[in-house]
C-alpha cells in the first residue's frame, strides 16, 4: 500500500542577537600644555579615572622638559601631539585637526573634567543645535570656590530665549566644550594672539555666525592653578590682545572705550610702555583683519558693556575690584 506523500515544512530560521557594542563616543578632551611635564602627568591621569570612555589628545606645545617623552612612556593610548614650538593658544588648532569626534572638550593641563560632566555638555548639545559651546561651572583649588568668572557668567544680562543655559558673548578656553566645525569654521585661535583673552576674537565670529554660546553650572570643571607661569607677561597680553581685539571687531565707538578701559587697566597694573610698544606693533596686522561685527552681536556686546560698567562703578563705591 502506498504511503501519502508528506510535506517537508521548512524549519524558520533562529533569530540572531545581534551583539552590539558601546556607541562611538561623541566627545574628545584635548589637553593644552606647555613646560609643565609633572602637573600634566596627573591631569592626564585623572582624566583616564574618571572611565567614561571619551579620546584624549594632548597637544605639546614645544615644551623642552621632556613632558612630550614622559607622556608617551606613561600612556601609550593618549594621542599625543608634538607642536615644534609654542604656539599659544593656537596649539588647540593642531588638537582639533586630529578629532573625530563632532563635540570637542577642552582643557588646560591644571585643570580636569569632572564625572558626567561631558556627558552632559554631549546631552545639552545634541538637543540644541543653535549652541556651539557650553561653558562649564569652575571650582577652583582644595575648597572647591567657585571662579568668580563663573558668578558673572551666571548673571547675564542676555536674554537666553530657550537655551539651555545663561546666554554668553565668550567663554574660557580650557573650561568649553564646542562643536568641532563650528570651532574649525571660525578658525580657530589666532596664533598672533598667543594667548590671554583669546577667546574673545573666536567668540564674535561664532556670535556673528548665528551661534549661540552658553553658560551650564551642571557642566563642572575643576581649576588647581599651576604656580609655573608669567603672570606679569600674561597681564601685558591681556591688555594688548583686548585692545587688538576690539579694533578688529567693533564699531569705532566701543574700540576707543574698550582701548581706554584696557589702557587704564595697563596702568594700574604698571606695565604700560611695554604693552604699549607691543601693541602698537601688532596695529597693521589688527586694522588689516578688520570685520565689524553685525548688528545683533553689537546689541550683545553694548548690553554686556553697560552692566560691566554699572558693577564696576558699584564695586568702586564699595571700595572693591572685581577679579
Amino acid at each position: 500500500m502506498r504511503q501519502p506523500d508528506t510535506m517537508q515544512v521548512p524549519t524558520p530560521p533562529l533569530p540572531v542577537t545581534r551583539l552590539e557594542g558601546p556607541p562611538p563616543p561623541t566627545v574628545s578632551i584635548v589637553v593644552l600644555t606647555y613646560n609643565r611635564r609633572e602637573v600634566v602627568r596627573q591631569t592626564v591621569a585623572s582624566l583616564k579615572a574618571l572611565n567614561e570612555s571619551w579620546p584624549i589628545v594632548v597637544v605639546d606645545n614645544g615644551s623642552t622638559d621632556g613632558t612630550a617623552d614622559a607622556l608617551a612612556a606613561e600612556h601609550p593610548d593618549v594621542m599625543l601631539v608634538r607642536c615644534d614650538c609654542n604656539l599659544g593658544a593656537a596649539g588647540r588648532n593642531a588638537g582639533v585637526d586630529v578629532v573625530k569626534t563632532p563635540y570637542v572638550a577642552f582643557c588646560d593641563d591644571d585643570t580636569c573634567w569632572q564625572p558626567g560632566a561631558l556627558a552632559h555638555a554631549a546631552h545639552i548639545l545634541d538637543r540644541h543645535p543653535e549652541v556651539a559651546v557650553v561653558n562649564a561651572r569652575i571650582l577652583v583649588g582644595p575648597a572647591n570656590e567657585e571662579d568668580p568668572t563663573c558668578t558673572l557668567m551666571s548673571r547675564s544680562p542676555l536674554s537666553a530665549g530657550g537655551l539651555p543655559g545663561h546666554r554668553l558673548l565668550g567663554f574660557m578656553a580650557g573650561a568649553s566644550v564646542m562643536r568641532a566645525d563650528a570651532y574649525r569654521d571660525c578658525g580657530g585661535y589666532s596664533r598672533k594672539l598667543f594667548i590671554g583673552g583669546e577667546e574673545m576674537l573666536l567668540a564674535y565670529d561664532l556670535a556673528a555666525r548665528d551661534w549661540a554660546m552658553v553658560y551650564c553650572a551642571g557642566v563642572v570643571t575643576r581649576h588647581d592653578p599651576s604656580l609655573l607661569r608669567d603672570a606679569v607677561r600674561r597681564r601685558s597680553l591681556l591688555v594688548r590682545n583686548a585692545i587688538w581685539i576690539a579694533w578688529m571687531r567693533l564699531p569705532v565707538r566701543d574700540a576707543l572705550d574698550e582701548t581706554w578701559r584696557a589702557w587704564r587697566q595697563a596702568v594700574a597694573e604698571r606695565h604700560p610702555l611695554t604693552t604699549l610698544a607691543d601693541t602698537l606693533r601688532g596695529m597693521p596686522w589688527a586694522l588689516s583683519r578688520r570685520r565689524v561685527i553685525p548688528v545683533p552681536v553689537r546689541v550683545m556686546y553694548r548690553r554686556l558693556a553697560r552692566a560691566e560698567r554699572a558693577r564696576d562703578g558699584a564695586s568702586e563705591m564699595k571700595g572693591e575690584r572685581l577679579a
